[in-house]
């Protein structure tokens, strides 16, 4: 698959050597050419020097070919604003932009662009969201038939407790990542932002899963 990273920070050329390793087609564009010695020498995707934003940038980048884009340049409107024209312009379903100011998230997931707040995991944050579902770690039962699999959680659903998860799902929260650290969840344990949620579920099942927890909570009158 081949993904298209905007900027060549610490994050994104994180971002790019982790996409890399796992044998992906990896772009990346960033508009000081010398951002991507940050690559590292074992890095052989490509490099465009230009802005994230532009049309022939993203082209030369393959854009247009691109199965995910993440906009993780040091700028808030750059990064919507390149996330829009990858998704707006050249139909690239999976795209993510990291911002600075949380105020504007709110407003950026009414545009339908998911984003990760400047946290110290915003890496892999970006590479969890990028991926496709089964390309993370799994753990299996020996049929194969049972995964404890992380999970996207739609931010509506922040503050409500984890069972509320569990009973619109049928599943079991095996264990939640929160700042970095496991945590077994307790009958109040409360569904935090940046929390990463895996689940003990049937595999056939994962895709209705994920369908259900990419909206809002359901509503009980």
């Amino acid at each position: 698959m081949h993904f298209v990273i905007m900027g060549c920070g610490r994050v994104g050329a994180s971002l790019g050597r982790a996409l890399h390793r796992r044998g992906h087609d990896v772009a990346v564009i960033d508009q000081d050419e010398s951002a991507f010695t940050r690559l590292g020498p074992t890095f052989e995707g490509r490099t465009v020097t230009g802005v994230g934003f532009d049309r022939d940038t993203l082209m030369e980048a393959g854009v247009e070919q691109a199965y995910a884009f993440a906009a993780v340049s040091s700028g808030d409107n750059s990064n919507i604003l390149s996330a829009r024209v990858a998704r707006e312009t050249f139909g690239v379903e999976h795209v993510v932009a990291r911002i600075y100011d949380p105020g504007r998230a709110e407003i950026y997931q009414r545009l339908g662009i998911p984003t990760v707040a400047t946290v110290k995991w915003t890496s892999d944050q970006m590479l969890r969201r990028l991926l496709p579902q089964g390309h993370l770690p799994e753990l299996t039962d020996p049929s194969g038939r049972i995964v404890i699999a992380e999970v996207p959680v739609d931010s509506r659903w922040i503050g409500l407790p984890l069972n509320a998860i569990e009973n619109a799902t049928g599943t079991r929260v095996a264990y939640v990542t929160r700042l970095g650290e496991g945590l077994l969840p307790q009958p109040d344990t409360i569904y935090q932002e940046g929390d990463f949620v895996h689940l003990s579920a049937n595999r056939d099942e994962l895709a209705d899963i994920e369908r259900t927890l990419d909206g809002p909570p359901p509503t009980h009158e």
